[in-house]
């Protein structure tokens, strides 16, 4: 039994370590997650910056070369904002699944806890039992004696 509790202990630690090991893949993909969505904010933000700016510009009058040039660059944003937002829902995706691992390597080590805790709880019974048995073979014999001596004792 004390084989099993020593086994049972081995597959705490290595439980924690994995636990510990999500938690840690957890606030990686939260820091991948957070700085995609920084990321494709930054690109929004500088697109809506840029198509202000030049808009503000084309009232003013421009060239056709200017113009051109203009849409090109907004199409290669476009791209880029697409790409950004691309990678952000992968972060997200990859963030959701950090979570589920987490939460079945969580699930797993409370199931070992549990069963240590029943283990001890069984050990500590059979203890307990061990000890009764003990304490009533002990009186048993108390009593025996305590006839024996009272028959040989003259009255």
């Amino acid at each position: 039994m004390v084989q099993r509790m020593q086994s049972l202990q081995m597959l705490l630690q290595r439980e924690q370590q994995h636990c510990d090991q999500a938690q840690s893949a957890l606030r990686r993909a939260d820091d991948m997650a957070r700085g995609a969505r920084e990321q494709r904010e930054q690109l929004l933000a500088y697109r809506r910056e840029y198509q202000t700016r030049w808009t503000a510009q084309f009232n003013q009058g421009g060239t056709m070369d200017i113009l051109l040039c203009y849409r090109s660059f907004m199409q290669r944003l476009d791209q880029a904002v697409a790409l950004q937002t691309r990678q952000a829902e992968l972060s997200e995706l990859h963030l959701a699944q950090a979570r589920r691992d987490l939460m079945e390597s969580e699930r797993r080590l409370a199931s070992v806890r549990k069963l240590i805790e029943r283990r001890a709880a069984e050990l500590a019974h059979a203890a307990r039992q061990r000890e009764q048995k003990l304490t009533d073979e002990q009186a048993q014999r108390m009593r025996w004696n305590n006839t024996q001596r009272d028959r040989l004792l003259p009255q």
